[in-house]
């Protein structure tokens, strides 16, 4: 989305949709994570780390947007492309030392503890012999050859699990392949976006600031919100927090230094008030807050978020951005 807006010359739509964005997926996408999930939520360490983490990039990256300059851009601009690459390598030396593991509830584990389970409930299903004495003589001796004795049950070969218990594993490159049509629909996606948010802008004369902090920034963090509710209602905070706050780090690392190593402070259309910029750091403070000492009160913060987020989007169009 923000490599097409900057390639249709709209950095104010650009730079607006990752401002949005970084605001929808905190007090839009979070709070629905929240509201969906048990209460009393508690956060692990490493959610603690990523919110602050995030903390610190929009401690950094938010007086840089209120001062377009061209030198400062440029190289704070480079100094944000290559935090991402840094964040990036680390994420990847994480995965690759085990240190990032699948968590609890997924569907590897779930398979596994059905094939265990059902392989105790066969073995413990398995009927016992009985051995047969009616036709045992006095002494003991069997009075004939028609007299049959049965073999131990423990000599007694388990039985299979049913096959249709078995869950069919894909292969590497089947998921490969699917994040890959994925990647390519996001890519399209914003490319329509795109084309029309500016065709849309120009016949109603509507700020592209305005346009990408609401309309596109509510359209491009659908996906977000949907983890969130469905993670939530799993209740997986570990997935809800990585979502916002890995999200939030992308935009505000990669999108924003794309943005100012591009345009060099020069923004076509209009720039970001600092009211906005005011309600992009106070709600990752929000976020962060919440992770380290509001797991208690998820549901009231949640409430307390979707509300804040619904008044700044009618303040939006009556005030900061007067239609």
């Amino acid at each position: 989305m923000v490599i097409a807006s900057l390639a249709r010359d709209r950095s104010s739509l650009a730079i607006g949709n990752v401002i949005g964005s970084t605001i929808s997926n905190i007090l839009g996408a979070f709070s629905l994570g929240l509201l969906t999930h048990k209460q009393g939520i508690k956060f692990d360490r490493s959610s603690r780390i990523y919110s602050a983490l995030l903390l610190l990039v929009a401690t950094f990256v938010t007086p840089l947007i209120y001062f377009p300059r061209k030198h400062l851009w440029v190289v704070c601009g480079s100094i944000l492309l290559a935090l991402f690459v840094l964040y990036v390598a680390s994420v990847a030396w994480a995965i690759g030392r085990g240190k990032v593991t699948a968590p609890e509830g997924s569907d590897s584990d779930s398979s596994d503890d059905d094939s265990s389970d059902g392989d105790s409930d066969d073995n413990h299903n398995v009927p016992s012999e009985t051995i047969e004495c009616s036709n045992l003589g006095q002494n003991g001796v069997p009075p004939g050859p028609q007299t049959l004795v049965l073999v131990e049950p423990s000599l007694q070969r388990p039985v299979a699990a049913p096959p249709e218990r078995r869950r069919t594993r894909h292969r590497l490159r089947y998921h490969v392949g699917f994040l890959f049509l994925g990647f390519l629909s996001i890519c399209l996606a914003g490319y329509v976006l795109s084309h029309a948010a500016t065709t849309i802008t120009d016949q109603f004369g509507i700020s592209d600031v305005l346009f990408g902090v609401i309309v596109l920034a509510l359209a491009t963090t659908l996906p977000e919100k949907f983890i969130a509710v469905l993670s939530g209602f799993r209740g997986h905070a570990g997935i809800m927090v990585a979502n916002t706050a890995g999200s939030n780090i992308f935009l505000l690392l990669l999108c924003m230094g794309i943005i100012m190593v591009q345009t060099e402070g020069d923004l076509d259309g209009g720039s970001i008030k600092i009211a906005e910029l005011c309600v992009m750091w106070g709600s990752t403070l929000a976020f962060t807050v919440t992770i380290w000492f509001g797991g208690r009160w998820s549901r009231w913060v949640g409430g307390a978020m979707l509300a804040c987020y619904i008044a700044f989007i009618i303040l939006e169009f009556t005030v900061i951005h007067r239609v």
